[in-house]
């Protein structure tokens, strides 16, 4: 659930489209980072696992192509797109009127709010902010929501990665972190996790979850469009969320 600064959406505005899907290799290329459990992380051995990865295998089956993975950093994955090293987008990526303006979205495929995390009985109160210090991720609904509603009443860090920021909640270095609700759930039931709480109701600030990928690429959005309505219909999309949820998150 994440977006870009104004800067980066001007410099990339400026950038020639680059061609559609890998059809001369017969796969659809997925752009992913991996360091957003449980939607998509690497394991022990090295391979990608999460919510996100299993739902676009399931897609790429659908399609009838094989899915090749290609790992990016957060930040470049829309220049990545843009740019050709791979054909669609599926990390978790919020779609927003910032990002319609980079690429184009399919239908969601789920939905999250954002929430705030603080240590149980820290006296965190998302009311009254003021003279705290609160952290999220760089680039995201909820920085860009930070910055523009909390930023003159309290401390604002950002961090590149989400291992990172939870550290610094533990390590005491923040009074709160504010982020996607879903990953937040699944944190707050690791060992790292006890001790903490959601503070505060969710804040819906985007339209969904969808998959990303290059606006001159209409077939392939409707491609994928029709393969997710096709996953939801025949129940492999409820098998994957029932894998890492105990509640629908679509």
């Amino acid at each position: 659930m994440k977006t870009l600064t104004a800067a980066l959406i001007v410099f990339l505005l400026s950038l020639a489209p680059a061609p559609g899907a890998d059809a001369a290799s017969g796969k659809l290329r997925i752009g992913v980072d991996p360091g957003y459990p449980p939607f998509s992380e690497v394991d022990d051995t090295g391979r990608l696992k999460g919510f996100d990865i299993d739902i676009a295998r399931a897609l790429c089956r659908r399609l009838e192509t094989a899915c090749a993975f290609v790992r990016e950093d957060w930040e470049k994955l829309i220049p990545a797109l843009r740019a050709g090293k791979f054909d669609a987008i599926v990390s978790s990526m919020s779609i927003t009127e910032k990002r319609r303006r980079l690429v184009a979205f399919t239908d969601r495929y789920y939905s999250d709010v954002v929430r705030f995390v603080a240590r149980k009985g820290g006296g965190f109160d998302p009311a009254a902010p003021a003279g705290r210090t609160i952290g999220a991720a760089r680039a995201t609904i909820a920085s860009d929501w930070l910055e523009a509603n909390l930023s003159r009443v309290a401390t604002i860090k950002l961090f590149g990665e989400q291992d990172a920021l939870m550290r610094a909640l533990v390590e005491g270095r923040l009074d709160a972190v504010f982020g996607d609700g879903l990953g937040h759930w699944q944190w707050l039931r690791s060992p790292a996790g006890a001790g903490f709480a959601f503070a505060g109701d969710g804040y819906r600030l985007d339209q969904g979850i969808g998959i990303a990928v290059r606006q001159a690429d209409e077939a392939l959005r409707r491609r994928l469009n029709r393969a997710i309505r096709a996953i939801r219909a025949d129940g492999t999309y409820q098998k994957i969320n029932a894998r890492y949820f105990p509640f629908d998150i679509y």
